[in-house]
């Protein structure tokens, strides 16, 4: 009790002409992405060999015995009317992201997962495999040594278990064998798409773009979209971008908070405010009141008047006295601050947190993990 009053009274004697940080800011290529600029999705069926014993069962699996068989006719084994039943073996989709602009014989990272029963994929090799697009056309071709990071050890009465042993992956083991042709350099015009719709983000990228081209090249046409003219500008498109894509703009982020109930991880936005409430939960009681001051200009000047916030948090336990002092310009991360101190466990804090804001006493958006 004493060391929450004394870190308390301590927050309580800090001035308040403190300034608060500038808000940091951000290049434009973080916050947008380019119309047609864009990755592909690539995905394709192959086997895996070389497993020790942990592959697919024929019983379970008969696609896989059909696909060994398959491939081996064509490297010219005939293997008609043999029982095959190896344990050595994996049906697998191998998937792959084409990145844009990639070019004939670039490489590409691919993940590997199994289909069928088996048990792992550690030490298998993945056998030449065509990945496809949407289109059905192949752009890539995938070979390698499959790299798995979990693993499932048991023994008698005992099993160890960590990550996922059916999954890997193959470092650069796709091949690049077929390009997507965009001709970005014919464009007269960009879109600007951004990650996170914000009307004032938005705007702001538009001033910034305008500011540094000389010329209002950008504008806003929605709060997820800035169009770019760039008949009037000289140079290629590309490297328009390029000097654009580096401008720093501050992004307005929305007061928001974020509650992982499994964790117990609780994020807040810095512009998250309290209201007046007063909440009682278990044997503790909070209270938030409200005094605004007004400030007013001296006589004959030209200075507004202006509403300073002036607020108050009361903190009590049934049967003990006030252990909170009172704080000017209360915050929720000052309140949850002083409900850590006296030990509410993370889920009556997100208890508490989604009472006030079905209260209508937090002025943010509140997400739940």
């Amino acid at each position: 009790m004493k060391r929450l009053l004394l870190l308390l009274a301590c927050a309580a004697l800090l001035p308040f002409s403190t300034p608060a940080p500038a808000d940091a800011q951000t290049r434009i290529r973080d916050v947008v992405d380019v119309e047609g600029v864009r990755k592909n999705d690539l995905i394709g069926y192959g086997i895996v060999v070389g497993l020790n014993g942990t592959g697919d069962t024929v019983r379970n699996s008969p696609y896989t015995e059909d696909s060994l068989t398959y491939m081996l006719e064509r490297l010219g084994v005939n293997v008609q009317g043999e029982d095959i039943k190896p344990d050595n073996v994996a049906a697998v989709l191998v998937t792959a992201t084409l990145p844009s602009f990639a070019r004939n014989g670039s490489s590409v990272d691919v993940s590997v997962s199994s289909i069928g029963d088996a048990e792992s994929l550690e030490g298998g090799t993945l056998i030449l495999t065509p990945l496809k697009g949407a289109d059905g056309e192949v752009y890539a071709v995938a070979q390698g040594t499959i790299v798995v990071s979990g693993i499932d050890v048991q023994a008698a009465g005992a099993r160890e278990r960590r990550g996922t042993p059916t999954a890997g992956a193959i470092p650069n083991g796709a091949r690049v064998e077929r390009e997507i042709g965009y001709e970005f350099n014919d464009r007269d015009s960009l879109v600007l798409a951004l990650r996170d719709p914000d009307f004032t983000t938005a705007a702001r990228i538009e001033d910034t773009i305008n500011a540094a081209m000389g010329s209002p090249v950008a504008y806003m046409r929605d709060p997820g979209t800035v169009n770019l003219d760039l008949r009037t500008l000289n140079g290629s498109p590309s490297r328009i971008l390029a000097n654009i894509e580096n401008l720093p703009v501050e992004v307005a982020i929305p007061a928001r908070i974020v509650i992982d109930e499994q964790s117990g991880t609780i994020v807040l936005g810095k512009d998250v405010t309290v209201s007046k409430v007063a909440i009682a939960q278990g044997n503790i009681s909070i209270r938030v009141t409200e005094t605004p001051v007004v400030s007013q200009p001296n006589p004959f000047s030209s200075g507004e008047s202006i509403v300073l916030p002036r607020s108050q948090i009361d903190v009590q336990e049934t049967g003990t006295e006030n252990i909170a002092m009172i704080n000017p310009n209360v915050t929720l991360s000052q309140l949850i601050d002083g409900l850590n101190a006296l030990g509410v466990s993370p889920q009556e804090m997100a208890d508490i947190i989604r009472s006030m804001k079905a209260a209508g006493a937090i002025h943010a958006d509140l997400i739940v993990k």
